[in-house]
């Protein structure tokens, strides 16, 4: 949102003339008033108990700033917002996440797999603004926890949502590409895609993964799955969001590469390793790359006038200025 005025001269004029107008009133008051002493000859002068100057004075300047606000609202004060409307069909993409418990590994620099990836996820979102991004997770279980949309706020929402080990301690791969496909299926994008991003291989769910990625190949959709982190011996630190009691320690990370490479060709897809955040950012690139869609937009705006409510308050900080001035001070002094 902006501001601008459809008269701007006359904005320009009252900041012109306010230094007149401050100087000829002081001269004024300088020329045509004096003290008077009130109290008997050589005695204390009379003082009030209240501070009528500071009064007069504190009025003046709310009665200044009232004409201050008549002349911006002569201005014409308009609030404009504007947004983009893309104009073509953006992609539909869909991030299967794995959140089982190994995936709290941390041997992202010091950082959980699983807070990589979701950091990564979150920023290709708002690189991709015509895009429709949905995000599924998987566990033991698997959820589809926001179909595709382009609400990136209700997505940065969920994904911040997330805890590692809520599906449970599996990894129901087959499942978690299965709800991808069946929201993908009546899409009309003219690309689709599903980027799985897991540690593990199969061991749960009623769906075999080779039969989910089928379905996404027989889809036309895009089949990227990237193997994130390193074999042997990983420290571990997650929070179990059921109990809430914490676990650490280390686990012996038995990566199967092989059986993640396998998928992806029954899917027709890619596969990727990322044992490190570095190669997990590489992976983002290419996907990024590879599932590009025309950008072409056009900013659209709308504008609402200010010019009625600084006006009906300028007016309102004059009246009642004046009238504490002239019925209320004038009955005192």
């Amino acid at each position: 949102m902006s501001f601008v005025f459809e008269r701007p001269v006359i904005l320009l004029l009252g900041i012109l003339t306010a230094p007149v107008l401050i100087i000829l009133s002081r001269y004024y008051r300088d020329i045509s008033g004096m003290d008077v002493p009130l109290g008997p000859p050589g005695g204390v002068a009379f003082k009030s108990p209240v501070n009528f100057d500071f009064i007069v004075n504190t009025l003046k300047v709310f009665n200044g700033a009232g004409i201050a606000l008549l002349f911006v609202a002569a201005a014409g004060p308009l609030s404009v917002y504007t947004w983009t409307v893309w104009l073509d069909r953006g992609a539909d993409i869909v991030f299967v996440l794995d959140i089982s418990p190994s995936m709290a590994a941390l041997d992202m620099n010091g950082r959980s797999r699983f807070d990589a990836a979701r950091d990564l996820i979150r920023g290709f979102s708002l690189d991709r603004p015509m895009d429709a991004i949905g995000l599924a997770v998987l566990g033991s279980d698997a959820a589809m926890l926001l179909p595709p949309t382009i609400d990136r706020n209700s997505l940065i929402s969920r994904l911040e949502k997330l805890r590692i080990g809520e599906l449970g301690d599996g990894s129901t791969l087959g499942m978690g590409l299965a709800s991808a496909a069946l929201h993908l299926k009546s899409s009309d994008a003219p690309r689709r895609a599903v980027m799985l991003i897991t540690d593990g291989e199969n061991n749960a769910g009623s769906v075999h993964p080779h039969t989910a990625a089928a379905a996404l190949r027989s889809l036309g959709a895009a089949l990227w799955i990237v193997g994130i982190g390193s074999g042997g011996e990983v420290p571990i630190n997650y929070i179990d969001p059921f109990t809430n009691i914490r676990h650490t320690g280390t686990f012996d990370s038995r990566f199967d590469a092989e059986s993640l490479r396998n998928l992806s060709e029954a899917g027709g897809g890619v596969y990727i390793s990322a044992p490190s955040p570095e190669a997990l950012s590489a992976a983002f690139s290419r996907f990024d790359d590879a599932e590009k869609t025309s950008r072409r937009s056009a900013s659209q705006s709308r504008s609402r006038s200010m010019a009625a409510p600084l006006l009906s308050i300028g007016l309102l900080i004059i009246l009642i200025s004046r009238f504490i001035r002239m019925y209320i001070l004038g009955a005192l002094i």
